[in-house]
């Protein structure tokens, strides 16, 4: 089976490794190089990752050639330098039997291409709201794994881990699965279904940890982002007084239901201020607010800076004209 790696300026290191070291210790296990990969870039050049790691593809996109998957992996902003001309490349692979998929922000640039469009897709939680901005018509799932059709996506690095854990379990069988997932202490048997773990904000759990009907609410709140839902009305959905669910509250987040829901809202926001060129103003309406004063008021006070400012500094990488570049 041959994997390509295609890697875009700012990609995450873990996801690729992720992939690549169980595919190598499943060779080595079985004595067969059943598995084999090429890493690639647009124009075959260096790559830095987001840990300021650089890469050296072995070819570029159109020096590929016959490819079993090609796994996209990327921050959300990535863009092609030349859209038209990947755009076929990725189409060419396609109609000659290859799966395509990403990691992480990966199913940005997948869905740019117009290659997502019917098919549902996992995305990481914490570019959701970004993605869904962009992509409305687009169908999406917090499962760690989605295979649809000869498309596959995935969360994150640890899920990327599992997805080399199912192939080799299709090529090579359980026996050897189950030895490299112990090589490296990985727990087997996450797979298509598994949900994401989401942190609830501010509260040391995890949001498949809150009880009920704490969980109902929160639900109903990131439902009810752009039109906010007053909480006497989440309270009658769930069949609780509002005194209740105060307390229930205060006691796992140490906030009220409504200061939770306003940060559940302003960290939809801060994606768009991250990930996309929309204008504060734009950002603002999206999230509930009715000008853009107020929204960079809560904005400074919950995460310490402006939102414009954020949007500067995101990571080592801003945002111009849409693409990712390096900060000054």
């Amino acid at each position: 089976m041959h994997l390509g790696f295609l890697i875009f300026p700012g990609f995450p290191m873990a996801c690729l490794t992720s992939l690549i070291e169980p595919l190598r210790a499943a060779n080595e296990i079985a004595g067969q190089p059943a598995f084999r990969w090429t890493l690639l870039s647009e124009q075959g050049t260096a790559v830095e990752s987001s840990a300021q790691v650089a890469f050296h593809p072995a070819a570029s996109l159109s020096e590929t050639g016959a490819l079993d998957y090609l796994i996209l992996l990327s921050p959300p902003n990535a863009q092609f330098d030349n859209p038209r001309h990947a755009n076929a490349v990725l189409r060419t692979l396609e109609r000659h039997g290859a799966v395509l998929g990403a990691v992480s922000g990966g199913v940005f640039p997948l869905a740019r291409a117009g290659l997502m469009a019917q098919r549902t897709c996992s995305v990481h939680w914490c570019y959701a709201a970004a993605f869904a901005d962009e992509f409305p018509d687009h169908a999406t799932t917090d499962d760690v794994i989605m295979t649809d059709g000869r498309r596959v996506t995935v969360s994150g690095a640890a899920a990327a881990f599992d997805l080399s854990l199912m192939l080799i379990e299709a090529r090579l069988g359980p026996e050897i699965m189950t030895e490299v997932a112990c090589w490296f202490q990985h727990q087997p048997g996450r797979r298509e279904g598994t949900r994401q773990r989401i942190p609830a904000l501010r509260a040391a759990a995890t949001a498949d940890m809150m009880p009920e009907p704490v969980a109902s609410a929160v639900r109903i709140m990131s439902e009810n982002l752009e039109d906010p839902i007053c909480i006497a009305d989440i309270c009658d959905q769930i069949d609780v007084s509002p005194r209740h669910l105060e307390r229930l509250f205060k006691k796992l987040t140490d906030k009220s239901p409504l200061a939770y829901y306003r940060n559940l809202r302003l960290a939809a926001a801060r994606q768009l201020v991250m990930y996309s060129n929309r204008s504060m103003r734009e950002i603002a309406l999206a999230i509930g607010y009715s000008s853009a004063s107020p929204f960079r008021q809560r904005y400074q006070e919950t995460y310490g800076l402006p939102p414009e400012e954020e949007r500067r500094k995101i990571n080592v990488f801003r945002v111009q004209d849409n693409r990712s570049v390096p900060s000054a």
